[in-house]
């Protein structure tokens, strides 16, 4: 670690290297979000509420459950579906907003910073959560179905770093 506190020390505002620890964080970030994205369905399995309508043109249960499913009431998605990919997405990147803030870019975030990362979050959550749901309907009858959360969940973290990395760096914690 003496070695990394090195180059952390001798780097510590250079864009490259910030990107090197903006992805060993999103390591973390990562493993918390897979880790949600597996555990949360066993508990909202059992939340059988349909969604509302402006939500169903987004998750077309017949797009993604062409053989129906347990996630599937009266026609439409449940918050069962839903919930788990929005809260692992949620949970994951407010911890990562923070460890960013502190290791990373080593910037004090403020109150209007902080809103503004949920706003940009809370919109880029909902098309990740679209994203997810897509590509988990996709491979839900393929070899791929038992890995289906799993690799949209990575397919959430790649959109969510393009995206968080510069708002972060550029944005929220830019150097003054």
């Amino acid at each position: 670690m003496g070695f990394i506190k090195q180059l952390d020390d001798k780097y510590q505002n250079n864009g490259i290297w910030q990107f090197v620890k903006f992805n060993f964080v999103s390591f973390t970030i990562t493993a918390v979000q897979l880790l949600l994205a597996n555990l949360l369905p066993y508990v909202f399995d059992s939340w059988t509420t349909p969604l509302p309508q402006f939500l169903r043109g987004i998750f077309d249960a017949d797009f993604l459950f062409p053989n129906g499913s347990k996630y599937v009431v009266d026609g439409a998605v449940v918050w069962g579906y839903v919930m788990p990919f929005f809260l692992s997405n949620f949970i994951a990147n407010i911890y990562g907003y923070f460890v960013n803030m502190k290791t990373t870019f080593r910037g004090k975030g403020t109150t209007g910073g902080l809103v503004g990362y949920m706003v940009t979050l809370f919109i880029l959550i909902l098309f990740t959560t679209w994203l997810q749901g897509y590509i988990t309907g996709v491979l839900a009858n393929t070899s791929l179905a038992g890995l289906s959360r799993t690799i949209a969940a990575l397919a959430a973290g790649m959109v969510q770093v393009a995206v968080l990395f510069p708002l972060e760096k550029y944005v929220l914690f830019k150097e003054k």
